[in-house]
């Protein structure tokens, strides 16, 4: 049967409008919660977080006022706090581990310690699981030296705020599936809480949908250049996976994937996510799994095949991280609270819940995403099948140049299976589902059907 030309372009406007709609429709609930993060509130935490003196991974682990042990029991019960008010929901634990001497970082036998509150889903035939992580370590000059104090007010007490201060948000409403808020430790020190999550995760089978790592999220003058700027916030990503195997590079080398790997599709729906529900942040995307020659929490969880990203300040502040408490050529160094931007960490903190909680409400991701390869035309013909579990509305095909960084157009359809008038030569796509309040999956990139 042939198409009507005028008809199908007609349809192709009319879902154009409805994507329009679908994009501007924002959920009151998410913004209602973004609206609940306080600045004040995220100082008062990272205050507390100092008054511990050091946070250094080998610091004390018995005082009840000053170290390591001390922060991880006061995490804890701070969870436990918000967990009065999830409908028992919401439970905290530390998750300890014992980490070998390794002659470099880890001077003898440690014992180690996650903490951690898990937001149990509502669907008991939903495995799906988010992580948002913060690292509760901090350190001076000496990354050995464990008793000097290491106030860690920016590395990484903000990163921890923001994610108490979800935790203690989110708890109050209700999610399809799991949600872990964790304060890991050992970041300074090679990693090794994340590293040990992430080896959990990886043999239980998780079904980590999205891993958020926040490390560095509350200053906005940068040393030096005296750039200042709490407008902007980086989100790195991975471009080709760790674990991506030799079939799946292949693909990736000949349908030309190398800019949308999993994590990068997650750092542009976290860009979209924001640009609708946080005024004055905007999610500037590196194209790199974390800074030159440095790594974060996240990097253990790309490693072992997980969609990961972090979350970073636009501008880093060397006097002010990783430094000794001192004043020279009066300059004053060290990670205090002083030299923060709590306004700024509010928006970022607002960036991870609206992701976060679209993600959470959003139905699972299309299955079996392709696109037809059989003729040659000016149009493109994608596929896809309808996931299980919560009803889909419709679903949202991603449109964008092969030059730019995000996505620039997107059609509204509700079949599973749409011609759209963009070349497969000149365009890159994406599917993704959506339901009713416009809660959307992580998007897809489509693979050939020939």
């Amino acid at each position: 049967m042939k198409t009507n030309p005028i008809l199908f372009l007609f349809a192709v406007l009319f879902c154009t409008q409805i994507t329009v709609a679908q994009i501007t429709n924002d959920d009151p609930e998410i913004k209602k919660m973004v609206a609940e993060i306080k600045a004040e509130s995220l100082e008062n935490t990272v205050k507390k977080l100092v008054s511990f003196g050091t946070r250094h991974t080998l610091s004390d682990t018995k005082s009840k006022t000053r170290g390591i042990g001390a922060a991880q029991q006061w995490v804890k019960s701070e969870f436990e706090k918000y967990a009065t008010e999830s409908n028992g929901r919401l439970t905290a634990t530390v998750d300890y581990f014992t980490i070998k001497a390794d002659g470099k970082r880890i001077a003898q036998d440690s014992q180690l310690g996650n903490v951690m509150g898990t937001l149990k889903g509502t669907d008991p035939n939903d495995d799906r699981v988010l992580i948002i992580s913060g690292h509760l370590d901090s350190r001076v000059t000496d990354v050995m030296d464990a008793k000097s104090d290491a106030p860690g007010a920016n590395d990484d007490g903000s990163g921890v705020a923001a994610m108490m201060e979800l935790a203690k948000i989110m708890s109050k409403r209700s999610f399809p599936y799991t949600i872990i808020f964790v304060a890991v430790t050992g970041e300074e020190q090679g990693l090794y809480g994340a590293r040990h999550l992430a080896e959990i995760a990886k043999k239980e089978n998780w079904n980590i949908v999205a891993m958020l790592n926040n490390d560095m999220i509350g200053n906005s003058l940068s040393s030096g250049t005296n750039l200042r700027d709490n407008t902007k916030v980086r989100v790195f990503s991975e471009a080709t996976p760790y674990l991506e195997t030799e079939d799946e590079a292949k693909m990736r080398k000949l349908i030309n994937r190398d800019n949308d790997s999993p994590s990068r599709l997650l750092a542009r729906y976290i860009k979209t996510t924001t640009d609708q529900y946080v005024d004055q942040l905007e999610v500037n995307l590196v194209y790199r799994n974390d800074r030159f020659l440095r790594g974060g929490d996240h990097t253990p969880f790309s490693q072992n095949g997980f969609t990961a990203i972090r979350f970073c300040e636009m501008n880093e502040n060397h006097d002010h991280q990783h430094q000794d408490l001192r004043t020279e050529n009066n300059i004053k160094y060290g990670d205090l609270p002083e030299f923060m931007d709590f306004e700024y960490l509010r928006k970022i903190a607002g960036s991870n819940l609206a992701t976060l909680a679209n993600l959470a409400w959003a139905p699972k991701a299309p299955t079996a995403v392709g696109i037809e390869v059989k003729d040659l035309t000016n149009f493109s013909t994608l596929a896809w099948k309808a996931p299980e579990g919560k009803k889909v509305y419709g679903y949202q095909i991603l449109i964008r140049e092969t030059s730019d960084t995000n996505w620039q157009k997107s059609i509204f359809v509700q079949d599973t299976k749409a011609t759209i008038p963009y070349s497969k030569d000149n365009f890159l796509f994406a599917v993704q589902s959506i339901d009713e309040l416009g809660h959307a999956s992580l998007p897809l990139f489509p693979t050939p059907i020939r």
